[in-house]
């Protein structure tokens, strides 16, 4: 992976002065804005599009038809399903410019985002949480939390190979992971 090559597909678009990592594939339609910085692995599906100020970790996927606006950083190994959103106003006027009050948003090493979910700006998503399809997530995500819904509420947890840990304690998925699981967080040991 360290010397793959950089595949941009012809109708894609990448302006000079983007960052993208060895091995990251940029298919159909997609546009990766100038400041952009994108590490090692990442794909980015159809009609994606990445603004300047993004940064993103290694392997990433953006499924098809994703907008990385401004101010959204992704680490390693997130998963952004198709159709998912970001914001990064939180109060946006057509006739207001307010490119000044942009809210970071922070998504953690191997956070999953479902398809269509909409992620508010300014929140932070836990490591190896998950957003289910559809849920919007307008307040911060603990880490391995499984959120639901519109607003998001947590409904349980999962382990970090994407099962839902089952009951309270100290808890073993199928995978071998363990977790201590509680009513407000669970931990790996």
């Amino acid at each position: 992976m360290a010397d793959a090559p950089v595949f941009v597909h012809p109708s894609a678009i990448v302006d000079e002065g983007a960052t993208l990592g060895a091995g990251s594939r940029v298919w159909h339609f997609a546009h990766i804005c100038a400041g952009a910085r994108i590490g090692r692995g990442c794909s980015f599906g159809q009609n994606v599009y990445v603004g300047n100020d993004v940064v993103i970790g290694d392997y990433v996927k953006v499924q098809n038809n994703v907008s990385v606006y401004d101010a959204v950083r992704l680490e390693d190994d997130v998963f952004c399903g198709p159709s998912m959103v970001f914001t990064n106003v939180y109060n946006p006027r057509s006739a207001i410019q307010r490119k000044a009050e942009y809210r970071p948003t922070m998504v953690r090493r191997g956070a999953t985002l479902g398809a269509n979910c909409t992620i508010v700006c300014g929140v932070t998503i836990g490591e190896h949480a998950f957003v289910g399809a559809g849920a919007v997530v307008n307040r911060d995500v603990p880490a391995y939390a499984l959120m639901l819904g519109v607003p998001a509420r947590r409904r349980g947890w999962m382990c970090s190979c994407g099962v839902q840990l089952q009951g309270t304690g100290r808890v073993a998925c199928g995978c071998g992971a363990v977790y201590e699981v509680g009513e407000e967080r669970c931990e790996r040991v």
